[in-house]
């Protein structure tokens, strides 16, 4: 079987490909993300995810490189990773008892040919409403930090959700069924 490279840091990305018990490497990918508002989110997670795959290709030939971005959408509108807990705090009350949408765009690359496969997945996430007291005892976990919405529902954060339409594993950061479909465009079969 064909080297497979994971082009991430997120440690969320590594166990959810565990789960799939393939062997695979980590490098993490050094493409500084920008979001350029003027393109859709669909557009936008698409783009990083082959930006991120096609910046560690070069140090692997002969590879499947498996590079993945995630955004939260709320009334057309990004949300990003919080930087501080006045931040986390304003996010989780824009959340509360509202949906927002949870979009993946991952890429599969192959090094030894050049051929992409890139998809997206959209998730419906719906938050249950919430007291101030709620929101800032979640705050509190530092749960928050270096999470896209300012939640981890794979955490504490699953106690905020009322209700998901749509692949979970893409909420935490990786849609493994869309991702297993992929890989089998490229020989690689997960079951």
């Amino acid at each position: 079987m064909r080297k497979i490279v994971l082009a991430s840091a997120s440690p969320r990305r590594k166990e959810l490909l565990t789960q799939l018990h393939l062997e695979f490497e980590v490098e993490p990918s050094e493409y500084l993300e920008a979001i350029d508002r003027k393109f859709s989110p669909v557009a936008v997670v698409r783009f990083l995810s082959q930006e991120k795959a096609s910046a560690v290709a070069s140090k692997h030939p002969d590879s499947l490189i498996i590079a993945a971005d995630t955004i939260g959408v709320i009334d057309g509108q990004v949300i990003g990773k919080p930087e501080s807990s006045a931040d986390a705090l304003k996010m989780l009350r824009r959340l509360s008892g509202r949906t927002h949408t949870v979009i993946t765009g991952f890429t599969v690359l192959d090094t030894s040919t050049g051929r992409t496969i890139t998809h997206t997945v959209k998730t419906e996430v719906t938050f249950h409403r919430l007291t101030k007291a709620d929101i800032g005892a979640y705050v509190a976990t530092g749960e928050w930090l270096d999470k896209a919405g300012a939640y981890a529902i794979q955490g504490r954060g699953a106690v905020l959700i009322q209700e998901i339409r749509g692949d979970y594993y893409n909420v935490v950061g990786l849609p493994l069924s869309a991702l297993a479909r992929a890989l089998k465009k490229f020989g690689v079969d997960v079951l």
